[in-house]
């Protein structure tokens, strides 16, 4: 006999509900953790020039420094997830913090490329051990319009850390030299780490009375094996994605990946109809819960088109026109800027738009990416950066109004015991649409530069084409999902 499901059971009711008086500092302790790991992901695109130079390694050796990251980052989502819904989130947030200190310190103090690769996907693992915890302290801690506001927070930290990134960067390689200016991009993480891990036990909760109380073994909460089929086809998906200058060696992963993610929604429905084992990813969540698939396909296609413009930028303003990395990070500032600002009034403006937010913010961004194109494919002087400016800056504001609100209305009816898997799969969707953005863009790039004869113009208005008709994939899912409410 089997025992009865488990029914996706909402949050506890609001008389149960005792706010924690700290909860908005142990917020920003987690927001500032999560800040750091987001922000590794795209501050390294403009340091991989001075990488390869010092440690000798040719431009397909040191993209695996991004790569490598990118990688294990979104291996470690999901499982770390439901180890936070299972352990404990303090306990799980303190160990990645440690860990990701730790092998941040050893990429600023590696002596050679394979070592820093090596420690850059232990990094890229722990920080994506963080990332989970982030969204399920929100839903443990807040309620109501503070979930809300709190997750616009997270959303402004996710989409500004990326954004600015490329800044941070470039201002870290002008104020050092070019054998040790990359260094400090990593090492920088180590004294904010430590005075993050010291505060985290004393403000951040405990674990949840029901987790203490339920006496089932840890490994039978884990799903090891539902685990380890998604580790492997998330693995087995990215890794062609990544390696996309050798995707003729590698292609056959592709249907591989595809076998293991079918296996492991299979097994993971069959978990759930027993009713014994928790499953790693509840189906439930994907069926029962309004708009949380919309959301996550949603953030997909965004990250796709929104993920690889970092790189290509990166590689247009330095390769193609000779910019410095300072001068490169700088030119997407007003993209950052427009991002920051857009985002921290989001939280406010989601209450009363709903998900006409996205929708509006998603043209903002086909717009400015459409007027960035054309900007930079006519100028390609050393005023090229100013022409860019202003769309940039549009498309900057639209995707602060996406990336928090989407965040917040996906995960808005996600119950607080599946919150850190729920987070952990859709920050999966996203790194994967990072994967696939970042390769595909980078091969539209370097295709169209050999195409059309070295001109970067013409190379990048290729790129940013292409990324554009990926948000514009993103707008549509956002007007349907906008309809369905409706």
């Amino acid at each position: 006999m089997t025992a009865a499901p488990r029914p996706t059971t909402p949050d506890p009711p609001a008389e149960d509900y005792q706010p924690d008086p700290r909860r908005w500092r142990a917020l920003g302790v987690s927001l500032a953790a999560g800040f750091m790991g987001l922000l590794d992901i795209t501050i390294v695109a403009v340091a991989l020039p001075s990488i390869g130079t010092t440690l000798g390694a040719t431009p397909a050796e040191a993209q695996w420094v991004a790569s490598g990251y990118a990688l294990t980052f979104g291996l470690s989502l999901v499982p770390a997830g439901r180890a936070g819904d299972a352990w404990g989130r303090r306990r799980m947030f303190c160990v990645s913090l440690a860990g990701f200190v730790l092998t941040s310190a050893l990429c600023g103090a590696a002596p050679n490329l394979a070592t820093l690769v090596a420690a850059r996907l232990a990094q890229g693992f722990t920080s994506g051990m963080l990332g989970p915890q982030n969204s399920g302290l929100i839903q443990d801690l807040f309620r109501g319009a503070e979930r809300g506001r709190a997750f616009g927070l997270f959303g402004a930290v996710l989409g500004v850390s990326t954004a600015i990134g490329p800044v941070i960067g470039g201002l870290i390689l002008a104020a050092f030299d070019e054998s040790t200016g990359w260094r400090w991009i990593f090492l920088v993480n180590v004294p904010i780490g430590l005075l993050t891990l010291a505060l985290a036990p004393r403000l951040l909760p405990g674990r949840p009375a029901d987790v203490v109380r339920d006496p089932t073994p840890m490994w039978r909460r884990m799903d090891l094996f539902g685990g380890t089929l998604l580790g492997a086809g998330v693995l087995a998906l990215m890794f062609p994605l990544l390696e996309h200058d050798r995707f003729d060696r590698w292609w056959w992963l592709l249907p591989v990946a595809a076998a293991l993610l079918l296996g492991f929604a299979r097994w993971e429905l069959r978990l759930s109809r027993r009713g014994v084992d928790p499953p790693m990813l509840e189906p439930r969540l994907f069926t029962d819960t309004p708009g949380y698939t919309f959301g996550a396909v949603l953030g997909l296609a965004f990250f796709i088109g929104f993920s690889g413009i970092w790189l290509v930028l990166a590689f247009f303003f330095q390769d193609g026109l000779s910019y410095t990395p300072l001068h490169s990070g700088l030119a997407v500032t007003t993209f950052a800027v427009g991002s920051a600002l857009s985002a921290m009034v989001s939280g406010r403006l989601l209450a009363r738009m709903g998900r006409r937010l996205t929708v509006h913010g998603l043209v903002a961004m086909v717009v400015g990416l459409l007027g960035a194109a054309v900007a930079l494919a006519v100028q390609t002087g050393p005023a090229a950066a100013l022409w860019a400016a202003a769309p940039l800056a549009l498309a900057g504001i639209g995707c602060g109004l996406v990336i928090s609100p989407n965040i917040t209305l996906t995960l808005s009816q996600v119950p607080v015991r599946m919150a850190g898997a729920a987070g952990g799969a859709l920050q999966t969707s996203q790194r994967v649409g990072s994967a696939i953005g970042t390769a595909l863009l980078a091969a539209v790039y370097y295709v169209a530069l050999d195409l059309y004869g070295n001109r970067p113009g013409l190379a990048i208005l290729c790129a940013l084409l292409c990324a554009t008709a990926f948000v514009l994939v993103a707008l549509v899912m956002a007007v349907l999902e906008l309809r369905r409410e409706r």
